[in-house]
């Protein structure tokens, strides 16, 4: 490998880890939200009216973390991707490289049930109840679920053809916005099988922020933009930057006609009501702003790689331990709000203690990060 090549791997990688890191530390800023503030509002759902705010400020603490979620799911697929063609390389076969992606997506559900949901326990005990049955939930279904259902679903998509992939991630996010049902239909216990599939909300113990299927196309997003990489890294980032800038035009285009592909179609053209989109499951609206505003970022830190190497140094390590920074920073933050701040703070205080979270999950995450990279490659150690 030459030096313009060495250079080239480690500046690709060196963005990844720092938009994977930027990721975490904004989610960070709607979980502290919610554990320490206790202003978290009522979640973007489809069958309900969309959560009102009462300043400008509450309404961006909230925006700046959407992108969060289509970033998750687009990263991972890129991390997909970059991981088969390495281990075809050492000579994995690729029954072998799709059975690591099968395991590693069954520990992310398991860790969902057995460890993630525990930790929301610690949260207010006044939650919001999202469309369907209210009662008692033993069963969440967040974001670890379908990160590990669309993993294991991955593991057979990532060998199709880049055109194929492209049509059914189109097709998977156009499916949702045409069966998701009419508001009207909002409290009808729709079947479990269904919720965790397509429609989110509540039927009977169990809850489902994220069914996997609108989120599918994310991934398959990913796919294709680490083909890209692996053919051309530079020419990638470009396309990216191009990309990112249209999906934002055309996230315009379809707010501004408030039609098919808002689900919530925006109560007038001012700005809040324009980037107010539904999230659960994601509107192509959503999709179209949140996945340009990643698309752009990819772009801006491909063009920062010295600094990131000063600067972005917390962005790095956060972004190489993502999982374990995941699960950290719930339980801390559950804990500083229930033996701290039990009744709320406002938001400027919440901002304080989520800097002093970061600054504490900082050096586990880099102990973290340095244990992983020792242990052999087959380890479960380096699934976190």
């Amino acid at each position: 490998m030459t030096e313009s090549q060495l250079n080239s791997k480690t500046q690709r990688l060196l963005s990844l880890d720092a938009l994977r890191g930027l990721v975490m530390v904004l989610m960070a800023v709607d979980h502290a939200n919610y554990f320490v503030a206790r202003m978290h509002p009522n979640g973007e759902f489809w069958g309900i009216p969309l959560p009102q705010y009462n300043s400008v400020l509450a309404f961006l603490t909230r925006f700046v973390t959407q992108p969060c979620a289509p970033g998750f799911f687009f990263l991972m697929g890129i991390g997909m991707v970059l991981f088969a063609k390495s281990r075809r390389k050492q000579m994995w076969s690729e029954s072998h490289i799709s059975r690591h992606f099968i395991i590693r997506g069954f520990l992310l559900v398991l860790l969902q049930f057995f460890v993630i949901n525990s930790a929301w326990l610690l949260g207010p005990s006044t939650e919001f109840h999202p469309p369907g049955g209210g009662g008692q939930v033993w069963f969440h279904f967040g974001v670890l679920y379908a990160l590990g259902i669309t993993m294991i679903l991955g593991a057979f998509l990532i060998r199709l053809k880049p055109a194929l992939i492209f049509g059914i991630s189109v097709a998977t996010i156009l499916l949702t916005q045409w069966l998701i049902p009419d508001p009207s239909q909002a409290e009808r216990l729709f079947s479990p099988l269904l919720r965790m599939i397509l429609i989110p909300g509540q039927t009977g113990p169990m809850k489902v922020l994220y069914s996997f299927l609108p989120w599918l196309g994310c991934v398959g997003f990913g796919f294709i933009f680490g083909n890209w990489l692996v053919l051309d890294e530079r020419r990638a980032f470009r396309k990216a930057l191009i990309l990112g800038v249209v999906s934002i035009i055309l996230f315009v285009v379809v707010r501004v006609a408030g039609g098919f592909g808002n689900i919530h179609p925006p109560e007038s053209l001012g700005w809040m009501d324009l980037l107010h989109v539904t999230k659960y499951p994601p509107s192509l609206a959503f999709l179209l702003l949140t996945l340009g505003i990643v698309l752009v970022c990819l772009f801006l830190f491909s063009r920062l790689d010295k600094g990131l190497k000063i600067w972005g140094k917390p962005l790095l390590v956060f972004g190489r331990s993502a999982l374990i920074f995941y699960i950290l920073h719930l339980y801390l933050f559950g804990i500083i709000g229930l033996f701290f701040t039990p009744q709320g703070t406002g938001i400027p205080l919440m901002y304080i203690f989520w800097l002093c979270g970061l600054v504490l999950l900082y050096p586990l995450c880099l102990w973290y990060g340095k244990f992983k990279s020792q242990k052999a490659q087959e380890s479960l150690w380096r699934f976190f």
